[in-house]
């Protein structure tokens, strides 16, 4: 079963053509524009079920950055 950080690099790697993604590593610093961050919202809303706030997206600028807030939205949206 993949993790939800494979998850996320792998769509890192496929919708801004990065060839190597690491957890920590900041995607707007490998190349990222702000058409890809669009898309990779728009994409892990869809693969993890949630509506992600803009602001919260931005501040998350690593796989494992946005793995923690994919967690902490599940957590809030539970409640």
């Amino acid at each position: 079963m993949v993790g939800e950080i494979d998850r996320i690099m792998a769509l890192i790697r496929e919708i801004g053509g990065v060839a190597v993604v690491t957890p920590d590593a900041d995607f707007y610093e490998a190349g990222f524009s702000s058409l890809n961050a669009l898309n990779l919202l728009l994409e892990l809303e869809t693969a993890f079920g949630l509506s992600i706030p803009d602001d919260k997206f931005i501040q998350s600028r690593s796989p494992r950055g946005i793995e923690a807030m994919i967690a902490g939205l599940k957590q809030e949206q539970a409640v």
